[in-house]
């Protein structure tokens, strides 16, 4: 109850994240349902259904890291003076967080099968009523219980996600979350955060991942993995070593970021350079990690356009539900950097606060805000580009 009670009293852009989440929910609950309904249909393919559902696990994943990116900026979970008083401590509040996700995710999911049920034409009354009769197996009785098993893998992974990240780990951690929302002190110095240690094992997956990707293409009778919506299969190697590509842009990001606030600052720094490094060293953890998913997905892409454009190829018919899985995994990854933003955006609000009572001018932090984001560009844009031309040469080859 109290969980709803936050939720009906957010402010709007909270809100509005929150229904980024269950649309999320929504598109992945819809993509496991019609797995169901294409298994229902093709009794005898079920290797085949299998696959689909595999390749659900992707814009499931997205969905997830979307639903713990918004619990872990919602101002409703984050400790507060006095709150352990009434009872809500940190573990309680990170129960409510859990909580408010489960919600959110669930009405999605809810929503996913009244949209199956539409399709179908168990329901009726609406526009495009009964318009995928044959696509949903509409002549066969729906197994409500397999339907409702799928529908909760979205809302029980994003609530454990987000009690695993926001758990309280330990009381400096606690204490540090609630300066992060009460503000530090005024006269308190802020020593410099340290370098996230994930940078050279992110470069090592990365390396490691090209590397198996460039084997796994020459290597003779790769087992063909096909992939959705008519795209020509790869082998299981390639695929894996794409895998640990993405993975390694992931966890090398919060390490890049901070090497570009270190970069600003070198060589005589001045006023504004100063303060655009120091923000992002202090925020590498935050949106390094949603920049390198990003980097990660924008480089598949971009390697599938520049392997069917290199080879002459026609581009294939994604299909309606691939176009959707594909929506979902750019959308999520895109929206949870945004998240992230607006985070970071929150955490420093006092120190933006001191800096202008102080009389520094508006010009000066809104010159800072573009020199952190033209050297994130200046780094993850050419990496983008040598990941995804890299990533391609080995698809070509096959």
């Amino acid at each position: 109850m109290l969980a709803l009670r936050l939720a009906r009293g957010a402010h709007p852009l909270v809100q509005l994240r929150r229904l980024l989440v269950a649309a999320a929910s929504a598109g992945t609950g819809f993509l496991l349902l019609c797995t169901l309904g294409y298994a229902m249909g093709h009794p005898d393919a079920s290797a085949s259904a299998v696959l689909r559902l595999a390749w659900c696990a992707i814009p499931l994943a997205a969905t997830v890291y979307l639903a713990v990116s918004v619990a872990r900026s919602d101002p409703g979970t984050k400790p507060r003076a006095g709150l352990s008083a009434v009872g809500l401590g940190p573990a309680r509040l990170t129960l409510l967080a859990a909580v408010s996700t489960a919600v959110a995710c669930t009405l999605g999911s809810m929503l996913a099968l009244l949209f199956f049920l539409h399709l179908r034409g168990d329901l009726s009354g609406l526009p495009f009523d009964g318009a995928a009769r044959r696509l949903l197996a509409a002549d066969r009785p729906l197994p409500l219980a397999a339907a409702l098993t799928l529908l909760t893998f979205v809302p029980v992974a994003a609530s454990g996600a987000s009690a695993l990240v926001l758990r309280p780990r330990n009381v400096k951690a606690t204490a540090a979350r609630s300066a992060d929302t009460a503000g530090p002190a005024p006269d308190e110095a802020q020593d410099p955060a340290p370098a996230p240690t994930g940078l050279p094992w992110g470069v090592a997956l990365l390396a490691a991942g090209l590397a198996v990707e460039t084997y796994a293409s020459h290597a003779p009778g790769g087992v063909g993995f096909p992939m959705p919506g008519g795209l020509a299969g790869s082998s299981s190697g390639v695929l894996a070593g794409w895998a640990l590509t993405a993975f390694g842009l992931a966890l090398a990001g919060p390490g890049l970021t901070h090497l570009c606030g270190r970069a600003l600052q070198a060589v005589r720094p001045g006023a504004v350079r100063l303060l655009a490094g120091r923000v992002l060293q202090e925020e590498a953890r935050r949106i390094g990690r949603p920049l390198g998913v990003v980097c990660a997905v924008v480089s598949g892409a971009y390697a599938a356009s520049v392997l069917y454009g290199a080879a002459g190829k026609a581009a294939p018919d994604l299909g309606p539900l691939s176009t959707l899985g594909a929506f979902l995994v750019v959308g999520c990854t895109v929206a949870t950097l945004v998240t992230a933003a607006v985070e970071a955006r929150q955490a420093r609000r006092h120190t933006t606060s001191a800096l202008l009572r102080l009389g520094a001018p508006a010009t000066m932090l809104r010159g800072a805000a573009a020199l952190r984001a033209a050297a994130l560009l200046a780094v993850f844009g050419p990496l983008t580009w040598t990941v995804a031309e890299l990533s391609a040469i080995p698809l070509s080859a096959r």
